[in-house]
């Protein structure tokens, strides 16, 4: 067998369908750096050409280390030959200097010594994969141990976030067995940030600029950046933002940027949760563990009949944006009301301003509550007039249609609803002219909503939403780790993540 060389943690999946788009992608990822990059000859129409071009790619770039996969199409790979003729194809593979083939458990049962004898030239990864959930891990797990591998790598999808813990509990509970677990899908994404650390071997991410080739995949400089993948280690405090949707949330740049700043041994990860999956959310956090987590649309009332205590302003809200797990006891806050107040208060003097607050929802509350506690006249607007009085009647504020609001003018007006959230950035809660001297747009992403825009051709004086959405950043963070927050590093990294967003607004 021949020396073993450790591979890299993180392994560029390469899928396209011609041969030339192949090695220019392979180009540009081994000159950015990256030295471990997976050829998918199935992607290619004569998938041996592929794999003879890897003796001439790696004459140019001798450190990178290549993976070499041919999955058949019974295996939903894209290659259409034999068992045979596959692994004719990993073997010019090898022959040309991959240093690892992926095979699939479905073929390699079926031929276990020639298994061995490629696995004597080169690592020997065997896969399995399961496209529609995540079945019981132990029984896939000793039946591909029954084929002598390097590397077993086990995929699934998550349906739940109970899936995404599962793939990833399989690394404790095996952890004598040399694996890459990960979930596919936006809940799984967690698993490829957190699963080397946890012990796997390796993590697959996207090429830099193209598409990868499975779903859930983020490039590898996110993993490396953003989310640290090389610094934080098994021991690290885990944090995660829950919503649905969350790939609008800038959190994870927020305060994976605050966890360097402070050289804290913590990450923080986006995890998607659907309306009926809190209960299911609980289990997974207990099994991780999570150490805390912050809140977003549409969890923050719903979520806080799970928990155990929750602070006297978050009951008075009624709403919680910020969990964290102390004493074996969940507890949640809401840092939302005076990240609202906060900044309005250096623009105007609260006491005794009139204040519109659109929307009859948890930031609405939150919105509501921390004026009039600072002494202001509360109107509140929305598209449900039935919930618009009741919040009314809560807070001590005024209710008024959309017809009333029009016929007055008010010292400041905030929108506390998604409207003109991506995607829907030509939204806005008012079609003309909008009634107050000062706008607040709790909406943060984009940058500039249309709201914020029409306010400034207007004339109005404007309060982005990241302004408000730093202020609770920095006590989520206080929250979290009981330290003071490092404001610039946070308020930087918001700003760099807008911005990025501004020009791809589908980036993660």
């Amino acid at each position: 067998m021949t020396q073993r060389r450790a591979l890299p943690k993180i392994c560029i999946a390469l899928g396209l369908p011609d041969l030339p788009r192949l090695l220019e992608q392979a180009k540009r990822e081994a000159e950015a750096g990256e030295t471990y990059l997976e050829f998918r000859l199935d992607y290619l129409p004569d998938p041996g050409a592929g794999a003879r071009a890897i003796a001439g790619f790696l004459a140019d770039y001798p450190g990178v280390a290549i993976l070499a996969t041919c999955r058949r199409h019974q295996n939903h790979g894209k290659f259409n030959g034999s068992i045979e003729e596959e692994l004719k194809i990993l073997e010019m593979a090898i022959d040309a200097g991959s240093r690892a083939v992926d095979i699939e458990i479905e073929t390699a049962e079926l031929v276990p010594a020639r298994c061995a004898e490629i696995r004597a030239r080169a690592w020997l990864v065997v896969s399995w994969h399961h496209f529609e959930t995540t079945p019981p891990i132990d029984p896939v797990l000793k039946r591909m141990c029954k084929v002598p591998a390097d590397v077993y790598k086990l995929v699934s999808t998550s349906r739940k976030p109970t899936d995404t813990g599962r793939i990833l509990a399989a690394l404790a509970k095996h952890p004598k067995v040399p694996m890459v677990t990960l979930a596919m899908g936006e809940i799984g994404f967690p698993t490829r940030v957190l699963s080397t650390a946890m012990g796997a071997a390796f993590t697959y991410a996207a090429p830099a600029h193209a598409q990868g080739t499975a779903s859930g995949q983020v490039n590898a400089r996110q993993l490396r950046t953003m989310y640290r993948l090389d610094k934080f280690t098994k021991a690290a405090k885990i944090f995660a933002v829950i919503g649905d949707p969350i790939k609008h949330s800038v959190s994870p740049q927020v305060h994976n940027r605050a966890f360097q700043s402070k050289r804290m041994d913590a990450v923080y990860v986006p995890l998607l949760v659907k309306p009926t999956q809190l209960r299911d959310l609980f289990s997974f956090a207990e099994e991780l563990p999570l150490a805390g987590f912050s809140v977003t649309i549409p969890h923050k009332r719903r979520i806080m009949r799970y928990l155990d205590s929750v602070d006297d302003l978050a009951k008075r809200i009624g709403a919680v944006n910020t969990v964290v797990k102390k004493a074996g006891r969940w507890r949640g806050s809401n840092t939302d009301a005076e990240a609202v107040s906060g900044p309005l208060s250096k623009v105007i003097s609260l006491q005794k301003s009139s204040v519109l607050v659109i929307g009859n929802g948890g930031a609405a509350r939150g919105a509501a509550c921390a004026l009039v506690d600072a002494g202001a006249k509360v109107a509140l607007t929305g598209r449900n007039p039935d919930r618009v009085r009741a919040l009314a009647r809560a807070v001590n504020g005024e209710p008024m249609s959309q017809e009333q609001v029009m016929l007055r003018h008010f010292d400041a007006v905030i929108n506390a609803t998604p409207i003109g959230m991506w995607p829907e950035v030509d939204a806005s809660p008012f079609q003309d002219k909008i009634p107050a001297e000062v706008v607040f747009d709790l909406v943060y992403n984009p940058m500039e909503t249309k709201l914020i825009r029409d306010a400034r051709e207007q004339g109005k004086q404007v309060i982005p939403g990241w302004k408000m959405f730093i202020e609770q950043a920095v006590r989520q963070f206080e929250i979290f780790t009981g330290e003071s927050a490092p404001r610039a590093a946070m308020e930087a990294a918001a700003l760099d993540a807008l911005a990025a967003k501004r020009v791809d607004p589908k980036a993660q």
